[in-house]
């Protein structure tokens, strides 16, 4: 029964730890406003980078990844097992659907990067090698990440963590439905670059 407690404490530990607003709390706190005002009013990075100020948007990324080492830590330390990649995927789902915003929140990229580097370190890196060489390309950020994003999982399960591969691949169905309307523009061409105003 304790280790059940403790299983049930770390996955909702996890789920709070990755429902925090980092952009939006860190935005507020700098003076510029609510950030689900302006740009496509989302939550994470990119959108505050839309504010002009790289710093919070840099902050935002390092909270927004922080958020999900530490909740695989504590999992790690407190339970084991596989319990890190199930606070991994409630922290994901509490970035995606934070319930301080009434389950509107971020689409989880900068999550799942804390994620996977702490989980997985090597398919990490390989994600953001991807994404950075996508973006680079691309110059659009969803774009990149959609790509990156897809490709994981099968890295992962090809180095034979198969629930991790699982849990990632779950992580990606979400962020792909986080990414519906994105996904819109970027068949539409209309998806703003990285950097643009819109």
């Amino acid at each position: 029964m304790t280790d059940i407690f403790m299983l049930l404490f770390v996955i909702a530990t996890g789920y709070l730890l990755g429902s925090i607003p980092s952009g939006l709390v860190l935005t507020r706190f700098a003076g510029k406003g609510d950030i689900r005002a302006i740009g496509s009013g989302n939550i994470g990075t990119t959108n505050v980078l839309r504010t002009g100020s790289k710093l919070l948007a840099a902050l935002t990324l390092l909270a927004d990844a922080g958020k999900g080492v530490l909740a695989v830590y504590i999992a790690d330390i407190l339970v084991g097992a596989s319990a890190p990649y199930l606070a991994g995927l409630a922290c994901f789902c509490g970035h995606v659907f934070p319930i301080w915003l009434g389950f509107k929140g971020g689409k989880g990229v900068a999550t799942f990067i804390g994620l996977i580097l702490a989980l997985s370190p090597l398919p990490g890196l390989a994600f953001l090698a991807i994404w950075l060489l996508t973006a680079l390309i691309g110059r659009r950020s969803s774009l990149a990440a959609i790509i990156a994003l897809i490709i994981t999982p099968f890295f992962v399960w090809f180095l034979g963590e198969y629930e991790g591969a699982m849990a990632f691949a779950i992580m990606v169905l979400i962020a792909l439905w986080a990414h519906r309307e994105n996904i819109a523009r970027l068949r539409a061409g209309t998806e703003p670059r990285i950097g643009s105003s819109g």
